[in-house]
């Protein structure tokens, strides 16, 4: 599948039906290759910013905004290819949804106040000098104070 078919589905689905699917493809591009906590921290920092409504109103919204996470950053024409991997992301994508929809206290988070993560060895961002919330396989998770994009 390409990631041109899922932004375009973005754009045509019901917002509840293509939001988990943009999570789910945010998951995937930037943890697959990571444990399923690591996976699931990926996707609490994008709910996590939904909920700030700093980045968008929608999740699809939040992952696609201007150099933040791969979907906007990827060339469209590039595929998801390794389809078990794009399976537990979309499960961990409306996991992690269903949970957000709880209220606060009740969540279970993996990497509480987290609003970025880095894959340390590829990027050193001005902002990894931030709190440190967790580190979880390559990459490592950041409660920054000044959460503006």
């Amino acid at each position: 599948m390409k990631l041109a078919m899922i932004l375009w589905l973005m754009h045509v689905l019901p917002q509840q039906a293509a939001d988990p699917m943009c999570l789910a493809t945010t998951v995937y591009l930037e943890a697959r290759d990571q444990p399923e906590l690591g996976q699931r921290a990926v996707a609490e920092v994008a709910m996590r910013r939904l909920e700030s409504g700093q980045w968008g109103d929608s999740v699809c919204s939040v992952v696609t905004a201007r150099g933040q996470f791969a979907m906007a950053t990827l060339d469209p024409r590039d595929r998801i290819r390794d389809m078990q991997a794009w399976y537990t992301a979309l499960r961990i994508a409306l996991t992690t949804e269903n949970d957000w929809a709880k209220p606060a206290g009740q969540r279970h988070e993996v990497v509480p106040g987290a609003s970025h993560f880095a894959a340390r060895a590829l990027a050193d961002p001005a902002w990894s000098q931030s709190r440190l919330v967790a580190v979880i396989g390559d990459h490592s998770f950041y409660r920054v104070a000044n959460l503006a994009p």
